[in-house]
């Protein structure tokens, strides 16, 4: 065993692990799709919103518009969605970021329940292999005339674990990564709660002159407005 290469070691294992195989080749592919998006997300939404909070205090809230619009995070979608809808009433603009907010935490959890998924299946499946390998073995075994020799009965159930050792080779990298990943959406998804909160602690009890480019008498009412969210 020890000189046989993995491609002899694949072959023994039976027709099951192609099934791994295909496995290990979706779990790379979700893999790396997941990562790249993340990356073009970016990963400093902290720093950014504090500067679009200030800026808000400083500017008004339409000086913000074009810089959040131009952002790829999804907390930016958040604070976009949430600024566009500061006209409408407080309902409504619930119902709206509410929405919002799911498809995009949405499209942040994509495709991590294939991971999950394969990781719980890989291990199932080289079980199944390794007891069809198993019921095969004992089948020849059987059939043999005479005394059985030991190396007879050891050469079927070591080909017949094969599958069992793939299909933890291929589950335990998917359960990482799969944790990795959930880990770091639900660190987005915490970030966009976080972003409505402040942006209702902004509007609900700082009503400076440079939050607002309208008049004194429709800052007052979108300040009635905007208090009806806490």
């Amino acid at each position: 065993m020890h000189s046989m290469s993995m491609g002899e070691l694949f072959s023994r294992g039976g027709s099951l692990m192609w099934v791994l195989l295909a496995f290990s080749f979706v779990a790379f592919a979700v893999s790396v799709e997941r990562v790249l998006t993340y990356i073009y997300y970016g990963f400093a939404p902290d720093r950014w919103f504090a500067s679009i909070l200030q800026q808000i205090r400083t500017s008004g809230v339409f000086s913000v518009l074009p810089q959040v619009s131009q952002c790829r995070h999804p907390v930016a979608r958040i604070v976009q969605t949430y600024l566009e809808q500061l006209d409408r009433p407080a309902k409504i603009r619930e119902d709206n970021v509410r929405r919002v907010g799911s498809l995009v935490l949405e499209s942040v959890e994509k495709n991590l329940r294939i991971l999950a998924a394969l990781a719980h299946l890989s291990p199932l499946v080289g079980l199944l292999g390794t007891v069809i390998g198993m019921v095969l073995a004992f089948s020849q075994i059987q059939s043999i005339q005479g005394t059985v020799k030991p190396s007879d009965l050891a050469g079927g159930i070591w080909e017949a674990l094969l599958t069992t050792v793939f299909g933890l080779v291929v589950a335990i990298p998917c359960m990482a990564l799969y944790h990795a990943l959930e880990g770091h959406a639900d660190k987005i998804a915490r970030r966009m709660e976080w972003a409505v909160t402040a942006l209702d602690d902004l509007f609900s009890i700082s009503h400076s002159p440079g939050t607002s480019s309208s008049s004194p008498s429709r800052r007052r009412d979108r300040s009635e407005e905007l208090s009806a969210i806490q």
